[in-house]
């Protein structure tokens, strides 16, 4: 009963302030307000109930929260635009100053899809090619830093290339392409080398289990990522076409 109780309490902490934000709006749509519910259920079977448990000593339980939360919430939570719908409740001073920051130095860095892309996939790396995913078992800190850095390396990452949300740094299509192309290149490459290399504490079994797992169910969300991104080149086409077209009558 207690897990359950804390299960729905983190859900509702994820959930609700989203919910309340749209509510404020008075027109959001439903559909960004069911993609933030499913990213909150992915980020809440993360980090409490059994499979978060289970992640402690099952590899295979482990990479299920990989997926959920470094690639299956990040991409929910892009697609429920909360950037935008934070920019729309809060009062102007305030939303003009979070435009200021989006555009320094800093965010432009940060925001850049190669950056991203060394944050996300970099990190996995370091993580599975290192003592960190033993530390990582070692210690609740070390577990909870990386598990924070996961989520929040996929959500950058997911941000940038697709761009659906507020993003004045919005970097070309071709750019992005190419990392996305790249980024997935890298971590399948990683899912085969943990195929034949298991980590330390892990067993050939598990690791070829996890490996299959990271390798087919990360490339489900990867082929989403992909069509939303020929999405987006399609639509500017088209738009690029009426331009052309009304141009020259």
């Amino acid at each position: 009963m207690g897990d359950w109780v804390s299960t729905l309490l983190v859900f509702i902490l994820i959930a609700a302030p989203y919910v309340m934000a749209a509510e404020i709006t008075g027109k959001w749509p439903v559909k960004r307000i069911l993609y933030w519910l499913l990213g909150a259920v992915c980020i809440t079977f993360s980090i409490t109930g059994s499979l978060a448990h289970g992640a402690h000593h099952n590899f295979v339980s482990h990479m299920t929260v990989h997926l959920l939360l470094g690639m299956a919430a990040p991409l929910f939570f892009v697609l429920a635009k909360p950037i935008t719908l934070l920019l729309r409740i809060m009062p102007v001073k305030l939303a003009r100053g979070m435009m200021r920051l989006s555009k320094t130095n800093y965010a432009r860095f940060i925001g850049h899809p190669i950056t991203s892309s060394l944050l996300n996939i970099g990190g996995l790396w370091l993580l599975y090619t290192t003592d960190l995913y033993m530390a990582m078992h070692m210690s609740m800190a070390v577990h909870y830093v990386v598990h924070l850095h996961i989520f929040l390396a996929g959500y950058l990452f997911t941000h940038v290339l697709l761009s659906m949300d507020f993003n004045p740094l919005r970097a070309s299509w071709s750019l992005r392409s190419v990392v996305l192309v790249l980024s997935i290149a890298a971590h399948n490459i990683l899912a085969k080398w943990l195929y034949a290399n298991p980590p330390h504490m892990v067993t050939a079994e598990q690791a070829e289990t996890g490996a299959q797992w990271m390798y087919y169910g990360g490339g489900v969300i990867e082929l989403i990522i992909i069509t939303f991104l020929c999405y987006e080149w399609y639509m500017a086409m088209q738009k690029e076409t009426k331009r052309n077209i009304q141009a020259s009558l």
